[in-house]
């Protein structure tokens, strides 16, 4: 580890020995004031023969344990009271015991294997288990459905550790982001039922192009770090897979209307067919979006459909999935200028127009416009009782545009010619263009699962492949010219593929003590080809071969304690633009790859739950900006040779009586650069070139990097009023964020702290199964605050300018939704 490694890692070891320290005395504390008990049993098959790996926990608590290779298990420190005492294995049919604890109990499972092979299956290669050295979180179906009102996915796992979210729109609807450890969306890994969700040219995801997609998610699983991710080209800084439908046994039918400020409404319809003869199922929704947005003309219109057909049988699962949004939205990615963020924090310049008279308006279609279809078919086959095969053919076509009315345009960026009036020549007019990419995507991933005794292992790989078309039209120029109708200014074109091959094993060496390892191969060839918009010939073609292994510890030194350490390694190529927007008189871009370094520890007690991980990410080359430009004067990404993100994430829970929750979550980290230097563009050189260097350059020496909060607070209290009727307060703080990498005090995201409160009641009646109601009331207390920003700095007559765009977030705002269950 770098030298610079050890100060930090000496400080936040021992902000987590205190932790530790802390969560051990509460602990012995909290025994010493109450009796506590012991279970004990063991989980067996129909055959009697043990089930190693079973999870067993008490319902409504933070215990719970995992047999051993002979089915046993252990829970110990349990207050005396009633309990519902639940186990589950995959392949087999969950069970619970409903017990009296006053003295030691013994209580024994008998599992039956499941006459249809369990949905679980399909991402198991993909996901973090119980004793695994990963810093994790789960998110159930009805988390997501508590905050399902509308808003986009981000926004929905909001409060999840070490997230931050931003919505350019301000209402979370629309363009929607988020950043896990100050991780932006470009390194972070999503699947989808273990497909990779990231576009491979740019490797961002796009929430907005799948709209309502949390109707159709099941559980969502979050891990911090590189995790265990093995799908993807963005697999890097943080992990996210999703599993949508999964098996409902019976038929249903759903109804669900969510409406609120700014004009924001949301249909949706669910409707399922439940098993039909034991064997087929499907699965269809439905949605529709409106909204205005907070930010002036910010609307969103958004449509999706998700529709399931599924095969299941004892041994095997096939599922065809099919799903798909369309969106359109007006701009509202230039944010606000910092001057007006006090007068009029809603102002966006999309689309202006000022005439020549100087009076200004809007063009009204300064949209964007995008569809994105996918279509997945799994397949899960049990070979036998030790081997698990899982695979998937992916296919999505994405295609759309967005439309810009430009102003006093030179005809020549264009390729049309001067227009010629009788002795007048025009060589700039007013024109509408529209940027185009249409895409597609499709490949094959599989696994094989080998699980015996105290041995985990798969090994897998998959083989995809992307061909993207990015190209330019003039629908409309006020001095057209000979042009064409609908002409074309600019194309190129992206071609990647992607293959790679894993092998990771997780063996139980002894009971309290079991090792993961994990080591892939991957490799990319990407060409691209054609001019990019500024005409330039972009043509280039590049490989990379990438080694990631990962390798961890975990060890139970009693059901009620857990700790793990890990190292994991992770690569990521540039993306598209970064090679598009590059200097060609500079070095080509390199990969970066990242070290990252984890330590958790994890108590859980009958009302009480803490943990703690620790983790030291360490980047060689990390692509940021810096200020560079390109040889048009475009800004570019620069790798930087050195870097890090160290922290603490701390993770609490409490139950001090029934009906009520406190949940925690706190994460403190440095995130640094270590010598940086800024380049600030010259406009004088440009005026007068030869006389001054076009930038002017500043070495800073160590900085923050830019959107990495030191503080990020989640927190959440969770009361059950009456039964069926819940409300919880929903607490966000966010340190303050540097917009750029130069860390000046000038250029900041000032600190915020936001609640919402959420409020819902179901009841059962006639002819409808149940009917939920629910209430969202954002930012109750009315803070003002932004969540993103950019900045341009430039001289001119030897003083510095600049130009912004800050993104603010609405006020004080409403959801409410009822849902119809049949």
């Amino acid at each position: 580890m770098p030298a610079k490694g050890y100060i930090l890692i000496t400080f936040i070891c021992s902000l987590a020995m205190k932790s530790v320290f802390l969560s051990c005395l509460l602990s012995h504390l909290y025994l010493l004031v109450y009796s506590q008990y012991t279970i004990t049993g063991q989980v067996t098959d129909d055959f009697g023969m043990p089930l190693m790996g079973a999870n067993i926990y008490i319902e409504s608590t933070y215990q719970g344990a995992v047999s051993d290779m002979n089915g046993d298990y252990s829970i110990r420190n349990i207050l005396p009271g009633t309990y519902m005492l639940s186990v589950s294995y995959i392949g087999y049919e969950q069970e619970s015991q409903v017990i009296l604890l006053n003295s030691d109990l013994r209580v024994d499972f008998t599992l039956s294997k499941k006459y249809i092979l369990a949905d679980e299956v399909i991402v198991t290669s993909t996901r973090a288990r119980d004793k695994l050295p990963v810093a994790y979180t789960n998110v159930t179906n009805d988390e997501i459905r508590e905050r399902n009102l509308g808003q986009d996915i981000p926004y929905v796992l909001g409060m999840t550790p070490s997230i931050v979210t931003s919505s350019d729109a301000g209402a979370g609807i629309g363009y929607t982001n988020f950043r896990i450890r100050g991780t932006d969306l470009n390194r972070i890994n999503i699947t989808v039922n273990g497909i990779p969700l990231n576009d491979a040219e740019s490797h961002g995801v796009w929430w907005v192009d799948l709209p309502d997609f949390a109707g159709s998610v099941d559980n969502v699983q979050i891990q911090r770090g590189v995790g265990t991710s093995v799908n993807g080209a963005a697999g890097f800084g943080a992990t996210m897979n999703f599993q949508t439908f999964t098996l409902k046994n019976s038929p249903y039918a759903e109804l669900s209307s969510s409406f609120g400020s700014f004009r924001t409404l949301k249909n949706s319809i669910s409707v399922g067919s439940g098993l039909i003869n034991g064997k087929f199922t499907f699965d269809l929704r439905l949605s529709d979006i409106q909204s205005d947005g907070y930010i002036d003309r910010a609307f969103s219109d958004l449509r999706s459909y998700h529709f399931q057909g599924a095969w299941y049988t004892r041994k095997s699962i096939l599922k065809v999935n099919l799903f798909s949004g369309k969106e359109k939205t007006y701009q509202a990615w230039y944010g606000v200028p910092s001057p007006l963020l006090e007068s009029n924090r809603t102002f966006n310049p999309a689309g202006m127009i000022i005439n020549t008279a100087g009076d200004t308006s809007y063009y009204d279609n300064e949209t964007d416009n995008y569809t994105q279809d996918h279509y997945q078919i799994l397949f899960s086959y049990e070979i036998n009782k030790v081997l698990l095969f899982n695979s998937a053919l992916h296919y999505t076509y994405g295609r759309g545009y967005y439309e810009e009315y430009r102003q006093d345009q030179a005809l020549s960026d264009y390729q049309i010619n001067d227009v010629i009036y009788g002795i007048d020549t025009v060589t700039a007019s007013d024109l509408i263009r529209q940027k185009w990419l249409n895409n597609d995507f499709y490949g094959i991933i599989w696994s094989l699962r080998y699980k015996e005794g105290r041995v985990d292992a798969f090994l897998g790989g998959g083989l995809n492949r992307y061909d993207g078309k990015h190209f330019g039209r003039v629908i409309w120029a006020r001095h057209a010219g000979g042009s064409e109708i609908n002409h074309e200014w600019y194309r190129g074109t992206g071609v990647k593929t992607d293959a790679h091959i894993y092998i990771k094993l997780n063996w139980q060496i002894a009971r309290d003590l079991g090792i993961f390892g994990d080591i892939q191969y991957r490799y990319i060839h990407y060409m691209i080809t054609g001019i990019d918009d500024d005409l330039r010939n972009i043509g280039q073609e590049h490989d990379y071969g990438f080694l990631n292994p990962k390798f961890g510890i975990h060890y139970e030194f009693s059901n009620n304690h857990s700790f793990f350490v890990s190292f994991a390694m992770a690569n990521r190529e540039p993306n598209r633009a970064n090679f598009v927007d590059a200097d060609p008189a500079h070095p080509v871009p390199e990969h970066e790859t990242l070290m990252d370094y984890e330590v958790g520890y994890k108590m859980g007690l009958n009302k009480l739950l803490f943990e703690a991980n620790i983790y030291y990410m360490d980047y060689a080359n990390q692509l940021v900006l810096t200020g560079e430009i390109n040889d048009v004067g475009a800004p570019i990404m620069t790798n930087i040779p050195d870097s890090y993100r160290a922290g603490i994430e701390i993770i609490a829970g409490i139950k001090p009586f029934d009906r009520f929750q406190w949940d925690l979550n706190l994460t403190l980290s440095r995130n640094k650069i270590i010598g940086f230097t800024e380049y600030v563009d010259n406009w004088d050189y440009w005026n007068d070139p030869g006389n001054e260097p076009y930038q002017v350059t500043n070495y800073l020496g160590e900085t923050n990097l830019a959107f990495s909060p030191s503080v990020i607070m989640g927190s959440r209290f969770s009361y059950e009023i009456i039964n069926n009727l819940k409300i919880s307060l929903q607490s966000k703080y966010v340190g303050k964020q540097y917009i750029d990498n130069t860390s000046s005090d000038n250029r900041v995201l000032d600190r915020y702290f936001v609640n919402d409160a959420v409020i819902g009641y179901h009841f059962n009646t006639k002819p409808v199964k149940e009917i939920v109601l629910s209430m969202m009331v954002n930012n109750l207390f009315n803070t003002r605050y932004e969540t993103n920003a950019w900045i341009y700095r430039y001289y001119t007559g030897g003083e510095e300018y600049y130009m912004d765009g800050f993104f603010p977030q609405a006020g004080i705002h409403l959801l409410g939704g009822i849902m119809l269950k049949f």
